[in-house]
C-alpha cells in the first residue's frame, strides 16, 4: 500500500518560489534588472562562495609547497586602477545627488527615468562592480602567501560588500543609503593610493607614515553611517526602515571589527615592541 505524500509540502515549496518571483518582479527596480549580474542573486552568491572557497581552502592548499608569486607589477596596476575607479565613483556620487540636492536628513529613492536619478543608479551599479573586483585583494594575499592578512575582518568585509551593494542596485539604486558608497569610495582613493605607493618599492616607505590614519578614517566612516541612518528612524522618511536598521547594525559591527584591529595593531603591538626594546637596552646596560 502506497503512503500518500502530503500535498502541502509541494504547495509550501511552490509558495516560496512564487513569493520569491513576485518579490523580485514587484520590489526590484525595473531600470537595473537587465544590467550585468543583476538578473538574480545566483551569480553574485556563486562568486562569493567561490571566493571564500579559494581563499580559505583551495588557495592555501595550492600554495602550500610553492613559492609566492611575484605580482609586483600586477598589483601596482591594480591599485592604480582602483584609485581611478574610486575617483570616478566619488565624482558620480556627488553629481548624481549628494552635491546636487540630496537631503542628509531623508532622501528617498528616485525610481524615475530622470537623468540625474539614472546617473545615481549607474553609480551604485559601478560601486557594486568595484566590490566584485576588490575580491582580488584577498586572492593576491593568498598567491603571495601572506595568509596573516587573510583575517576574519578581511574576509567578512570583502564577502559582505558585494552582497549588500547588489541589494542596493536591485532594489534601492539611489537615495539615503548611497552616502555609504560615497564616503567609502573617498576613503578608497586614499587607501589604494597608499597601496600603490607601497608597491613602488622600499624607497617610498618613508612617505607611508599615514597607514594607521586610513584605518581611523574607516572607523569614522562607520560612525557617520550609523548616525546618518539612525536619525531617519525618528522622522517620517520614505526610505525602508529595514534597510536603515541593517545599515546601522552593520556599521556598528564593522566599527567594532576595525576598532579591534586598530587597537591590536597600532596600540598594543607598538607598546609590546617598545617594552622588548627597553628590556634589551636594560640588558645591555647591565652587561656593560
Amino acid at each position: 500500500m502506497k503512503v500518500p505524500i502530503p500535498i502541502n509540502i509541494s504547495l509550501d515549496y511552490m509558495d516560496y518560489i512564487n513569493y520569491y518571483t513576485y518579490f523580485l518582479e514587484t520590489k526590484s527596480d525595473h531600470r537595473t534588472s537587465k544590467w550585468f549580474l543583476m538578473g538574480s542573486p545566483g551569480p553574485v552568491l556563486t562568486i562569493i562562495a567561490t571566493y571564500l572557497y579559494f581563499c580559505v581552502y583551495a588557495g592555501p592548499r595550492y600554495m602550500k609547497d610553492r613559492k609566492p608569486f611575484d605580482l609586483k607589477n600586477t598589483i601596482m596596476v591594480y591599485n592604480g586602477i582602483q584609485v581611478i575607479f574610486s575617483i570616478v565613483l566619488v565624482y558620480e556620487g556627488l553629481l548624481g545627488g549628494w552635491a546636487t540636492g540630496y537631503s542628509f536628513k531623508c532622501q528617498p529613492v528616485d525610481y524615475s527615468d530622470n537623468p540625474k536619478a539614472v546617473r545615481m543608479a549607474q553609480a551604485v551599479w559601478l560601486y557594486f562592480i568595484c566590490k566584485i573586483i576588490e575580491l582580488l585583494d584577498t586572492v593576491f594575499f593568498v598567491l603571495r602567501k601572506k595568509m596573516n592578512q587573510v583575517t576574519f575582518l578581511h574576509l567578512y568585509h570583502h564577502a559582505m560588500m558585494p552582497v549588500c551593494s547588489w541589494i542596493g542596485v536591485k532594489f534601492l539604486p539611489g537615495g539615503h543609503g548611497t552616502l555609504l558608497g560615497l564616503i567609502n569610495s573617498f576613503i578608497h582613493i586614499i587607501m589604494y593610493s597608499y597601496y600603490f605607493m607601497s608597491s613602488l618599492g622600499p624607497q617610498y616607505q618613508k612617505y607611508l607614515w599615514w597607514k594607521k590614519h586610513v584605518t581611523a578614517m574607516q572607523m569614522i566612516q562607520f560612525c557617520i553611517i550609523f548616525f546618518h541612518n539612525l536619525q531617519t528612524l525618528f522622522r517620517q522618511c520614505d526610505y525602508p526602515k529595514v534597510i536603515v536598521a541593517l545599515l546601522g547594525t552593520q556599521a556598528l559591527f564593522f566599527l567594532f571589527l576595525f576598532g579591534s584591529f586598530y587597537h591590536r595593531t597600532y596600540i598594543v603591538k607598538p607598546k609590546a615592541v617598545e617594552k622588548i626594546n627597553n628590556n634589551v637596552q636594560n640588558g645591555k646596560t647591565k652587561v656593560n
